[in-house]
């Protein structure tokens, strides 16, 4: 677990840090490009969201994993838009797509399975838009069980992140062995995901790892998402910064 830092740190010009990142974040701004597509599915079509930013060379890019689809979960669920922002505050091209079922994405339900098959479609198209970039894979709730399982098997992938993990209600013993950086952000009080089970599902897990619980937050961060936006923008800042590093034959060959 990472330690935090009351201090405000300066940069090389005088100003505070935090300034010449706002500053930067504001241009970014600007200039986000947001297509509004459909990519190809193994049930059909897809509809996303990818927003991005022309004329830069990106070092990572990002993909969020919605909450559940019988439940109301699409890409535009508060807590997904907010990573999603996260993300492309740091300039990384970010992809947000609905589940198969969901809002104008073809197909039904497939409990989980066809899911985990419509995240690798996401990933797939986000290799072809920007070849070479290693990618974050992020879900919430459970988007974060399908996504992390599939971004844990996939070489394109160099990091995870999970958002309100439920693990009272899935199995995530596949992130044992994984030793790609990993995130979990948590609401200290998810009822979906209780403390003590993301505390041993944490301590199994293989270095490195993070772990960030939003004090007094629900499974849904209500009232917290600035919390939970910048536990992932501290996070995304450590891989780009090399402060968190990354291994595997895809960073070998494009170095961040």
């Amino acid at each position: 677990m990472s330690a935090a830092s009351n201090g405000q740190r300066t940069t090389g010009n005088g100003q505070p840090a935090t300034a010449n990142r706002t500053a930067a974040a504001d241009n970014r701004a600007k200039s986000t490009r947001i297509e509004r597509l459909f990519i190809p599915g193994p049930s059909g079509r897809l509809e996303a969201l990818l927003e991005w930013i022309p004329d830069t060379q990106p070092r990572l890019a990002a993909v969020v994993c919605h909450p559940h689809p019988l439940y109301g979960g699409t890409m535009h669920t508060k807590a997904v838009f907010r990573a999603a922002k996260a993300a492309l505050s740091l300039g990384l091209p970010t992809l947000r797509f609905n589940f198969r079922g969901v809002g104008k994405s073809e197909g039904g339900f497939a409990q989980g399975i066809g899911e985990r098959d419509d995240a690798r479609a996401a990933i797939d198209f986000l290799s072809e838009r920007f070849p070479a970039r290693p990618q974050v894979c992020m879900g919430f709730s459970f988007g974060s069980w399908v996504g992390l399982s599939v971004g844990a098997a996939d070489s394109r992938v160099a990091a995870l992140v999970g958002l309100g993990v439920p693990a009272d209600s899935y199995d995530f013993s596949f992130l044992v062995p994984v030793t790609k950086p990993k995130l979990i952000v948590q609401g200290s009080e998810d009822v979906h995901g209780p403390h003590d089970r993301v505390m041993q599902l944490f301590s199994s897990l293989a270095e490195p790892k993070e772990i960030h619980w939003v004090e007094g937050a629900d499974h849904f961060f209500t009232g917290r998402l600035d919390e939970e936006q910048r536990a992932i923008q501290d996070f995304l800042r450590g891989l780009l910064d090399g402060t968190i590093s990354i291994t595997g034959p895809l960073i070998e060959n494009y170095r961040i």
